[in-house]
């Protein structure tokens, strides 16, 4: 019995559906008017015939059009990048006239991750040498030494770095980089499709300040995304630009050899955490030779994986009980780079891993990949089916869907999930809260004029002279300086991960960091006395200050869930509809929530103890839509004052758990809140926010597709087998309020009563939400 036959007769009747992606021969396409030693290299590297979308992409970009390269896994987006812009410098190194020499072109290359760039640079180097280029590629982040930093300043014609260093360094330091920017030729942008919200937006504003200081030293550079497949990726490439989608060229069908794969949707495991459920999965994978990457959703979720991983190996007495390991965010570098190693090897049979291994790495080879729970994302679902089956025989993907409304969605739904993506790319670069630190960066950089607001979508000058009316810029002469006598520097001000940075996390005795946690949640997740766990090690946090958090080993197999309280503000009504006896609205609000305690968990999630903290109250100033229903309709439709809280707070749960249907987020991108009576509206509410500062899109995107998101969540209500509420429907593992009070019941008969209010018919037995 194979693997993929194994797996199958062990989930026997949870298997709710198999796929079949099949084999694809590809289309091969012809290289045009390549330089002659690019040729030769690319005859020595197997690589003389393009596939047909490279082809394209060559041309494309060869006219010097901003170009998006939208297609599968392991379909050569790299190259078809790489083969037109170093075709570009090594036909300019023909050039001879002093102004030519002078501005010799230069290429940026911008990966989301580390590991990403490594690889990109290795991969480069290699071709570079085959094709024997007087070309250097230099590879520069926060980690590289002066030194490096000095030889890519003074050689590279290729830099390979991220956004967070082209921030922090080579636009604050521009005059530095001056050979860089004034050859500027091309910025590529890699893994678009991975950008979102508040990230997104960042980088969004990032590239356009180099596009700005490109052109003050002379360059015009074309823009490449290499995304994988998406909804509208040029859409999404004009909003990252400010301009119009015509001025794009997509390269979207994919033209590539595929070995395809064997996909199976499984259901939960009765009784069975996902975790351990998919341990089980991927030990059998492991045991019939498959190597085996498992995606999880968290970094507490991969480090457990890993760890049942072994444990389930050593039960079946395995040679590879030791060679599965975990990977994840937070790790230090080196750390890493060596389970990078590792991998590529085949030392390790088996790695657990967030999504940080679901980008463009080169660890082709690997067998069968195993996603604990749907990854948020159609594009994030055949990015992570792609780390298997490069070679001839096809890979394997399972899917194990988690007790949450958006999987069991897919589970009732799978013939949906190889359709088009459905999602759309969400941000919003003109986010106030977002675009007054790189206009301060901007200023620092170069004086802003009247010409530069149309890049940063504004209409005027007005938010310049606002800023300087706070003295943090200085206006002289229709020019907008940053103001250098605060003595600070403006690009520190900004986190391109998140709106307030990280806190390293510090083991005590040792003084070793650990790792690192976005500081936006440091409350509920490092918190005196919570759990951490590091690659199989619990540790306890004994204090959380402002930029570190100190643990210490702790023993046994205990967790922590954190409790909060809530409040939300209305602030602005920007959009209002009126239903037949409710309102539907959407605008800014302002969410006051607090850390209060935690509660002490077994492994296995059931409650010890709980303990009080006093944890400061953080104000969120961001976007929300919200919906309301008359008390009188309530109690009419059975929803009496002991049932109206549940079915709210359950109603609030499904709807959340199933945004992501109509815009790229997950479930921790949003919050939420319900009320019996809300002291602005006065009447039952039920609030779903965006959850970072000024607000990403996606409570907007739930308001402009209001029908189709209650009537996926009238499905879900109605077609759970549950009696009283699971977290396949109404449960949330995110709530604060230990998911109490919750009523399926209520939730249900709100539900059907919102559609009704929306002049629609709920669906009990559809086939999904179409795509509106």
């Amino acid at each position: 019995m194979d693997a993929w036959e194994a797996v199958l007769a062990e989930a026997g009747d949870l298997v709710a559906a198999t796929h079949t992606l099949p084999a694809r021969s590809g289309r091969e396409g012809t290289w045009p008017d390549l330089h002659p030693r690019l040729a030769a290299g690319f005859s020595e590297l197997g690589l003389s015939h393009p596939w047909k979308h490279q082809e394209e992409a060559f041309n494309s970009i060869t006219s010097r059009r901003h170009t998006v390269i939208a297609t599968g896994t392991g379909s050569g987006k790299s190259l078809a990048a790489w083969a037109p812009l170093l075709n570009r410098l090594a036909t300019a190194r023909k050039a001879t006239s002093l102004a030519e020499i002078g501005a010799s072109p230069t290429v940026l290359y911008l990966a989301p991750t580390k590991a990403l760039a490594a690889d990109q640079h290795a991969s480069l180097a290699r071709i570079i040498s085959a094709c024997e280029l007087d070309l250097v590629a230099g590879a520069v982040d926060g980690d590289a030494t002066a030194e490096e930093r000095r030889a890519a300043r003074a050689r590279a014609d290729v830099i390979i770095s991220n956004p967070d260093f082209l921030h922090f360094r080579m636009l604050a330091q521009h005059r530095q980089w001056t050979r860089l920017f004034k050859g500027l030729s091309a910025i590529v942008i890699d893994e678009f499709h991975s950008y979102r919200g508040m990230t997104a937006a960042h980088v969004a504003l990032v590239v356009r300040r180099a596009l700005r200081v490109a052109a003050h030293y002379g360059a015009s550079p074309t823009l490449v995304f290499l995304s994988a497949t998406a909804k509208d990726p040029a859409g999404a490439a004009a909003t990252f630009l400010n301009i119009d989608a015509a001025e794009i060229s997509l390269i979207d069908q994919d033209a590539s050899r595929a070995s395809g794969a064997r996909v199976a949707i499984v259901c939960p495991m009765p009784e069975t955490s996902t975790i351990r459920q998919a341990a089980g999965v991927a030990a059998t994978l492991i045991d019939r030779g498959a190597a085996t990457l498992v995606f999880s959703r968290s970094r507490a979720g991969t480090e457990a994986v890993a760890e049942e991983i072994r444990q389930v190996l050593e039960e079946r007495h395995s040679p590879h009980c030791q060679a599965v390991e975990s990977y994840r965010g937070g790790y230090l570098p080196e750390e890493r780079r060596e389970l990078e190693r590792e991998l590529r090897a085949g030392r390790l049979r088996g790695l657990a891993s967030t999504n940080a291994l679901e980008l463009g790495i080169d660890i082709s080879g690997l067998d069968a990949v195993v996603c604990a729970g749907w990854p948020g994302t159609h594009a994030s679902f055949r990015q992570q089916l792609g780390r298997a089956g490069r070679a001839a025989r096809p890979g394997i993907g399972i899917l194990l869907t988690r007790d949450d409304p958006l999987d069991q969605h897919y589970a009732e739904h799978a013939d949906t999930i190889f359709d088009e993506p459905l999602e759309a790319q969400v941000f919003n670069p003109h986010n106030p809260y977002i675009l007054q630190g790189h206009l301060l960066a901007a200023a620092a950089e170069l004086p802003l004029t009247e010409l530069d607001a149309p890049l940063f979508g504004l209409d005027g000058t007005e938010l310049f002279s606002e800023i300087a009316a706070g003295g943090l810029l200085i206006e002289r002469g229709g020019a907008w300086r940053w103001n250098v006598a605060l003595g600070i520097e403006p690009h520190s001000l900004i986190d391109l991960r998140s709106a307030s940075g990280e806190i390293a996390i510090v083991e005590q005795g040792t003084g070793q960091v650990i790792g690192t946690v976005n500081s936006e949640r440091a409350d509920s997740t490092v918190h005196p006395g919570a759990i951490y766990v590091h690659r199989g090690r619990l540790f306890s946090i004994a204090e959380l200050g402002e930029t570190t958090a100190i643990a210490t080993p702790a023993e046994g197999r205990v967790r922590t869930r954190a409790l909060s309280s809530t409040a939300v503000e209305i602030m602005t009504i920007e959009a209002e509809r009126s239903l037949v006896r409710g309102t539907l609205g959407y605008g800014q609000v302002t969410v006051a929530s607090q850390v209060t305690g935690y509660d002490l968990l077994t492994d296995t999630g059931q409650f010890l103890a709980h303990e009080p903290l006093d944890m400061p109250m953080r104000e969120l100033n961001t976007a929300g839509c919200w919906w309301t229903v008359p008390l009188a309709a309530c109690s009419a439709a059975g929803l009496t004052p002991d049932i109206l809280p549940g079915a709210l707070h359950g109603l609030e749960h499904c709807a959340i758990g199933l945004l992501p249907l109509f815009a790229t987020c997950d479930r921790w991108d949003i919050g939420g809140l319900s009320t019996a009576e809300h002291p602005q509206t006065g009447d039952p509410t039920i609030i779903v926010h965006d959850a970072i500062h000024g607000g990403s899109g996606c409570a907007e995107q739930g308001f402009l597709r209001i029908e189709s998101w209650l009537q996926a969540a009238f499905e879900r209500l109605s077609r759970c087998p549950c009696d009283t509420g699971c977290p396949a429907c109404v449960q949330s593992p995110k709530c604060g309020n230990r998911n109490e009070p919750l009523s399926k019941t209520g939730a249900l008969i709100l539900a059907a009563l919102m559609c009704d209010e929306l002049g629609v018919s709920p669906r009990a037995t559809a086939g999904g939400p179409e795509d509106g």
